[in-house]
């Protein structure tokens, strides 16, 4: 089986085969070859995680509330997704974006600047916290990814895995999701970086994953272009409650 056909094949058996994957990201390149692309989406069981939307400020991707006076804990689920430093683009579930984004700032690896963080303390689901970095500043691009996720003996504890791939050929990206589906509590994403496909633009592949993503579930998207070289870049969203 080739990498598109694992791809398309992922995208079925573990997005749009699945109600919960979560939230989710993506780094590849488009099926042109001619961009990179990053994808990011939330999806939401209970009203407070429903409760968002995203929202851009220049390329700068954020959660926010949908509705303010609804809003029961904003400790986990307002945060910056998407932010970029020159030539590097980063993207996560959480805030540890602003904290990658400032630690590569000053001079850190991605793993030394990850290494105070732990997974989410929303026991007894402890959702991992993933992290995906597109580095453009070298010869050649890098696709760093990284999850953070509760020890399997003792929940109080972080196992840290991080992720350094080939370059992906065109068309395909390399994904991780917070779950691996439904359920109570929620089961962690346990196996490596998942192949899935890009689409040739942004808002095709925005289309690709919001068909994809369960309907009742499924609460913002997101797709950010970049050109090879890191010099630009721009993202389309899409809101399930305009």
């Amino acid at each position: 089986m080739s990498a598109s056909e694992i791809a398309s094949s992922t995208l079925q058996s573990h997005v749009a085969g699945n109600p919960y994957p979560g939230r989710g990201l993506v780094i590849g390149k488009s099926a042109d070859g001619s961009k990179w692309q990053q994808v990011y989406w939330i999806m939401g069981r209970s009203p407070n995680s429903r409760n968002r939307q995203f929202s851009l400020d220049g390329t700068t991707l954020s959660t926010e509330p949908y509705d303010p006076s609804k809003v029961e804990d904003p400790s986990l689920i307002i945060y910056e997704a998407m932010l970029e430093l020159p030539n590097q683009f980063l993207v996560s579930n959480g805030d540890q974006t602003r904290t990658l984004c400032d630690g590569l700032a000053a001079g850190k690896t991605a793993k030394e600047a990850l290494s105070v963080r732990d997974r989410e303390p929303d026991a007894p689901n402890y959702t991992p916290r993933i992290t995906g970095q597109l580095d453009l500043t070298g010869d050649s691009a890098e696709i760093g990814l990284s999850i953070l996720k509760a020890n399997k003996i003792d929940p109080t504890y972080s196992d840290r895995h991080y992720y350094y791939p080939q370059e992906p050929a065109a068309g395909i990206g390399y994904g991780l999701t917070t779950y691996m589906g439904d359920g109570n509590p929620l089961p962690t994403f346990n196996v490596d970086p998942l192949l899935l496909p890009i689409a040739a633009t942004p808002e095709e592949t925005l289309d690709l994953y919001w068909n994809a993503l369960d309907e009742d579930n499924r609460i913002s998207l997101a797709v950010k272009e970049i050109a090879l070289d890191g010099s630009s870049s721009r993202v389309v969203l899409r809101n399930k409650y305009v």
